[in-house]
């Protein structure tokens, strides 16, 4: 046991060396970053390394740092990170309005850069919201969605945790027959993936739908098939939860020696882990299923064990058990008085985390008032914003549109003119045809014109030549007459 937790000690120890170690690199990084994108993913990874330890203030502190410098940049994938790191921290403390409020935001932008595997793991974040608040229905309608796109892109792994937070919402309303029907889609894919851890844990959870309906046998079948798996991959935590569940269900059927025998096993890992709440609720079980036997002296040293622990660790769980199974054991041995007082403790302890459950919701429902208020008048700017931006999609449509007319009527005009250049190119080129042929024409009827011209003045000559004129013969004539 001594090497047990010395390995354990050791485990956790070289675990935080390796997450501190992180945690100051990436603290020197950011110091000499530029603000740029690489600063924002040290930013973001710093952030998440303070998630892992619990240290919320701290990483809530650079998670505002980290979006503050992406929306400066509009750096759209480090928005989603921001976004997401902000959303798990305010759930984790309980904060579910501002929780809702981030992750909504981050799937917006994974919508707006089609991220389907993040705006999966945003749907389902918004459906755990929903489940934390009672709102049953909202938590399934996005583990609905988140089921859907995991589908699309066939990520199995997310679809089978989808099936399993859908199963966990259906055992809440008491709808056991959807509730298994989704555990068993759940582990089928498990198995399919050899995801063991998670093969085993929906085992357990089938077991606890069984437990339920009041089906024994098939409950301890399936925490058995669980505890198989814890014990081949040495999940510890898984091996302590599974004994103590057979023990239950032992415990129900009145089968205490077996009952007995479990929670004993389920003890002893635990106080090998150092599980004090674990141990605490263990003690319980011991010291309810003792007063069974009427075996009260080890009752009564289970039940005293189980308190003082519970006052320890402050355990108001555990204390309300203890005294409410003290009242039974003091009830048994006829103890009245210490029975009333114990009763008493019950109560206080009882009114007390019903108080703080009280608490808490009107806190969260004062909470979501505000956030709702801040909804609706973020709503109501953004509305107004939308129409704007309407009217001015609206007119640069028109512009669109006027300048496409404009475009096509000057296309057409081209068209036209193009043909009618053609047109009368075609035309010319007929005209000049015609033209040459016309020249060709005129000039040879001029040739023949000419020659036809020249033989009559040839003609003209010879018969002048021929012919004597008749002013030489009148003068010839005039003379012969003078002669006489």
């Amino acid at each position: 046991m001594k090497n047990k937790l010395l390995l354990l000690f050791l485990f956790i120890s070289s675990f935080l060396f390796a997450q501190n170690q992180k945690i100051d690199s990436l603290a020197v990084l950011i110091k000499t970053d530029k603000e740029d994108t690489i600063k924002d993913i040290h930013l973001y990874r710093l952030c998440r390394e303070y998630i892992l330890i619990n240290e919320f203030n701290t990483a809530l502190t650079y998670g505002k740092q980290s979006l503050a410098l992406a929306q400066s940049l509009v750096f759209k994938k480090g928005l989603t990170y921001s976004y997401n790191n902000l959303g798990l921290i305010y759930y984790d403390v309980g904060n579910y309005p501002e929780a809702l409020k981030m992750h909504t935001a981050a799937l917006k932008v994974r919508q707006e850069i089609n991220d389907k595997q993040g705006t999966s793991a945003s749907y389902n974040n918004i459906g755990l919201i929903y489940d934390a608040q009672g709102n049953y229905p909202l938590a399934l309608q996005n583990h609905f969605a988140a089921l859907k796109i995991r589908e699309q892109i066939n990520d199995k792994q997310g679809i089978a945790t989808s099936y399993n937070n859908i199963a966990i919402i259906y055992m809440y309303q008491g709808n056991y027959p959807l509730s298994l029907q989704n555990y068993f889609a759940s582990l089928k894919i498990f198995q399919q993936i050899k995801d063991d851890p998670n093969i085993a844990t929906a085992y357990h959870n089938i077991a606890l739908i069984y437990y339920y309906q009041g089906k024994f046998t098939q409950a301890l079948q399936n925490h058995f098939a669980g505890l198989q798996i814890y014990q081949q991959i040495k999940n510890q935590q898984g091996i302590a939860y599974s004994y103590n569940n057979i023990g239950n269900i032992y415990y129900a059927q009145q089968n205490y020696p077996l009952a007995l025998q479990n929670y004993f096993a389920g003890l002893k890992m635990q106080q090998e882990m150092e599980d004090k709440e674990g141990i605490a609720a263990s003690f319980v079980n011991l010291g309810q299923i003792y007063t069974k036997l009427n075996k009260t002296p080890d009752a009564q040293t289970y039940l005293s064990k189980a308190l003082q622990l519970g006052q320890e660790i402050g355990s108001k769980d555990a204390i309300k058990d203890s005294y409410t199974n003290l009242v039974t054991l003091d009830s048994t041995t006829g103890n009245f008085k210490a029975a009333f007082a114990h009763q008493k403790l019950y109560i206080i302890y009882r009114d007390s985390l019903n108080n703080e459950e009280t608490q808490k919701k009107s806190l969260q429902a004062s909470m979501q008032y505000e956030f709702d208020k801040k909804e609706i008048a973020t709503k109501a700017a953004q509305d107004k914003l939308d129409v704007i931006h309407a009217e001015e999609k609206q007119k640069q449509r028109i512009v669109i549109y006027a300048v496409i007319g404009l475009l096509v009527l000057v296309a057409v005009f081209a068209v036209f003119m193009y043909n009618r250049f053609r047109i009368t190119n075609k035309q010319k080129v007929i005209i000049e045809k015609q033209k040459q042929r016309v020249d060709k024409a005129y000039e040879q009827l001029h040739e023949k014109n000419k020659e036809v011209m020249d033989s009559i003045y040839y003609a003209r000559r010879i018969q002048r030549a021929l012919i004597t004129p008749e002013k030489y013969i009148a003068h010839s004539l005039n003379k012969l007459i003078a002669k006489k």
